[in-house]
């Protein structure tokens, strides 16, 4: 049988590296999955989904996981439509990833053929490369483009392949007049900012009394790093999400996480501070920083686009985060160790973890869904791997959720998307197959999305060296997040009709499909849960009845969202009695007269 485009194709994927691809079938696209089957699954594995938006999180989840380039597949049509969440969750979180699409045949293009879309213009915002293929000659390009291009700017690539063109016979491009030829590789360079610069960041830091950092996902494999400048200038350090595994949570100094899931000693150091070091963050939410103008500031991020548009900083260091700080170190004064700013951090971090478990350990009904999240710490496996979906169970994963040396984390960040968790878990078993997997999931989007991709977990757990992933779902029947968004940022009471959803048996259906299933809706029995799940021979759902009334909003309430709150009350809350019972308890202490936690 004579080398096809689609043979070409799998083959300078597999040279740039490519071991894996995330996607499901469609007539679009059978030239390229004929050409995989040929080359061997065991050289290239194809991991079926059940939906191509799944597809694409997982490629995502894949990079994120191993730094390596993401791939997923679809046919045309509808199913490179699907796709589109997953590329942007891996385009704002700045991931390589690599969609392939089919389309309709060449000599239909242009005759509103079945399933064909202008594919290229629904993935030009999304892609910082995408093309479509119109000659055999023209692929090995293309192929090349998209993976450099992809790694380079961590970002998304497409390429589009009409469905006879893949089944067409492959030849190299032609030495002549308007053909290019191409070649694979790339290695990424260290990217450092000028020594004067470098000079400029240090007087600033040196100058600071009360220093403060904050790290993101652009810290991680900078962890040594970023524990050693901040030891060096007696910073406390506060963790954007997708930066939650940069620094474990032992570590007396580390505040934990910032913003609207975020903690009292964060949001208390930065309104403190006189001086921030900002290191590979894009964290969104300027009213959670220092007010500006009240501290000097200095920011590194590897992508100049992200330096100064959250704060103003004195100092923008475009630059990779270790090789950075390494080359900042030196430059940095040694200061006597403690000291009353790093004192007075420690301090509010010690109080904080009490009140967290005071607040985990409080009453609900029937379960505390901070309970959840606060047992499953201690019990957390070495070198776990922690997804979480959007939603209120984030704010248990960011503030309740403490993270050890080795384990890695991560989520939907900058798109925040739902769904996100289950696909996150099942790219974290393929790109470590040996490691304890646990992903943190709402019950809106088990029923979303999530739970069909458990039926994906069920063909390939045996494959995996080691079985252990523990899916958990906080059942509450109620889209929770936005149900107190509703009431806190509009002042507007729940509103039933969008906010109830069913009540749904996810243990049973786990059970069904082969995998462990287990309930729990007693609070002193969520410890037992989890030591069932990690302990289990093979993949578990377990399945936690949480009280929807905890509301996962930010410790630090202003008066204005106060006042909306209160300002449902008066407008009739369906749920008013527990609603305001688990506000009380948990937030409002400090804020109305007379309460206090």
């Amino acid at each position: 049988m004579a080398r096809t485009v689609g043979d070409f194709v799998v083959e300078r994927l597999y040279e740039w590296g490519v071991r894996r691809i995330f996607g499901y079938p469609g007539d679009g696209i059978n030239g390229v999955l004929g050409s995989l089957n040929r080359f061997g699954n065991d050289r290239i594995t194809f991991i079926q989904v059940r939906h191509e938006e799944m597809a694409a999180f997982m490629a995502c989840a894949y990079a994120k996981f191993t730094g390596e380039l993401g791939v997923c597949l679809s046919t045309g049509g509808p199913g490179a439509t699907h796709l589109i969440t997953g590329l942007y969750d891996a385009k704002l979180d700045h991931m390589p990833v690599l969609a392939i699409t089919g389309q309709a045949p060449r000599t239909a293009r242009g005759a509103h053929y079945q399933q064909e879309l202008n594919l290229d213009r629904v993935f030009a915002d999304v892609a910082e490369y995408v093309q479509e293929a119109e000659a055999p000659a023209q692929v090995r390009h293309l192929v090349d483009s998209c993976c450099r291009i992809a790694i380079a700017r961590r970002g998304v690539s497409v390429l589009v392949l009409p469905g006879d063109l893949q089944d067409m016979p492959y030849h190299d491009p032609p030495r002549h007049h308007g053909s290019v030829s191409s070649g694979i590789g790339y290695a990424r360079p260290t990217v450092l900012p000028h020594d004067a610069e470098l000079r400029r960041a240090a007087d600033v830091l040196n100058a600071g009394d009360k220093v403060a950092m904050l790290v993101g996902a652009g810290a991680l494999g900078s962890s040594d790093e970023v524990e050693t400048v901040a030891r060096k200038l007696n910073a406390g350090v506060a963790k954007a999400l997708l930066g939650k595994a940069v620094l474990p949570d032992d570590l007396p100094w580390v505040t934990g996480s910032i913003g609207y899931l975020g903690t009292e000693p964060s949001y208390d150091m930065m309104m403190e501070c006189d001086t921030l070091l900002m290191v590979g963050t894009g964290f969104p939410y300027s009213e959670f920083l220092p007010k500006e103008g009240k501290v000097r500031a200095v920011q590194v991020d590897i992508d100049p686009s992200m330096l100064s548009i959250r704060f103003p900083c004195e100092v923008n260091l475009h630059g990779d985060a270790g090789a950075t700080l390494r080359a900042l170190l030196p430059l940095l004064k040694d200061r006597p160790a403690g000291g009353a700013w790093r004192e007075r951090i420690e301090h509010h971090v010690r109080e904080w973890w009490k009140t967290a478990q005071e607040r985990a350990m409080a009453k609900a009904n029937p379960i505390n869904p901070q309970r959840v999240a606060w047992e499953l710490s201690p019990q957390l496996p070495s070198h776990a791997i922690i997804t979480s979906d959007s939603g209120s169970c984030a704010n248990w994963y960011a503030r309740d959720l403490k993270i050890r040396r080795g384990m890695d984390c991560s989520l939907s960040g900058s798109l925040a998307s739902m769904g996100a968790a289950v696909p996150y878990a099942i790219a974290a078993k393929f790109a470590h197959p040996s490691r304890p997997v646990i992903a943190m999931v709402g019950d809106g989007a088990m029923q979303m999305n999530n739970m069909a991709e458990l039926i994906t977990i069920a063909k390939y757990w045996r494959t995996w060296s080691n079985p252990a992933c523990v899916v958990c779902v906080f059942n509450n029947e109620d889209l929770n997040q936005v149900t107190w968004e509703q009431r806190i940022m509009q002042g507007d009471p729940k509103f039933e009709a969008t906010q109830r959803i069913p009540d749904v048996p996810y243990h049973r259906f786990a059970s069904l499909i082969g995998l462990k299933g287990i309930y729990c809706n007693e609070p002193d029995k969520v410890a037992l849960a989890w030591e069932e799940a990690l302990a289990a021979d093979r993949p578990v759902v377990v399945e936690f009845k949480t009280d929807p009334e905890v509301p996962p909003l930010p410790p630090h309430i202003t008066f204005e969202q106060a006042r909306k709150f209160a300002s449902t009350t008066f407008k009739g809350d369906p749920n008013e009695a527990g609603m305001l019972a688990g506000v009380v308890r948990q937030v409002l202490g400090g804020i109305l007269p007379g309460e206090k936690e």
